[in-house]
């Protein structure tokens, strides 16, 4: 039975959780425009902290040849400007491929910002032994702590994933063409990284291939 006393709660709990959700009274209004530049501000104040924290690592005995590496870079560059340019691809790419509601695109900036704080976690958790490129560090450790219990790359998937939102809250054709030039881009460069890390570690990366998944978890 609902009494005069019960709805009276009711009320007074709807009063004490209002300023709770304030900062989220405009969801419903929220624009893709606005949803991509939150998204677009979140990446900018990642890259400053993640070049800030390449200046901290150890040194390289082994690295990838510039040909290598640019196969890897130039289609995650290419991938990037279509993503953050939207007139990079031209009119015919800049075309929208569907209509995102408010909630959506504020799951997609949401989306983005866990994505970027796994990718620093996952960073951090890495240390020392992180580099922009595929090589093997001095003294370089085998990470199995961390996300890297469950995931051999855990920084492409924060990346992948703030990436995918980023595209679904620009809402465009390029940025979903932008994604899968990352994601063949990032997936080339782990396929290679693991290599170098098998021919360094041998059995004790082949062990940790078998227990985790490159991108996702390993459920079987």
């Amino acid at each position: 039975m609902i009494t005069s006393v019960n709805v009276a709660n009711r009320k007074a709990a709807i009063l004490l959780a209002a300023p709770l959700f304030a900062p989220f009274s405009g969801e419903l209004n929220l624009s893709s425009q606005q949803a991509f530049h939150t998204a677009n501000q979140a990446w900018m104040i990642w890259a400053i902290w993640w070049l800030a924290m390449a200046f901290f690592s150890k040194s390289t005995k082994r690295r990838e040849s510039v040909i290598q590496r640019i196969e890897h870079l130039v289609p995650a560059f290419l991938g990037f400007l279509l993503i953050f340019r939207a007139d990079f691809g031209g009119a015919w790419l800049a075309r929208p491929v569907f209509s995102a509601n408010s909630l959506l695109l504020l799951i997609c900036v949401v989306a983005t910002i866990l994505g970027l704080l796994f990718a620093v976690w996952a960073r951090l958790t890495l240390g020392s032994n992180w580099s922009g490129t595929v090589t093997i560090k001095t003294n370089h450790q085998l990470i199995r702590r961390g996300p890297y219990r469950w995931i051999r790359h855990p920084i492409y998937t924060g990346m992948l994933a703030a990436l995918l939102a980023t595209a679904i809250a620009q809402g465009l054709l390029s940025g979903l063409l932008g994604f899968a030039f990352v994601f063949l881009a990032l997936y080339r460069k782990a396929r290679r990284e693991e290599k170098f890390l098998a021919q360094e570690f041998g059995e004790d990366f082949t062990e940790h291939r078998q227990h985790t998944g490159m991108f996702l978890p390993r459920f079987s």
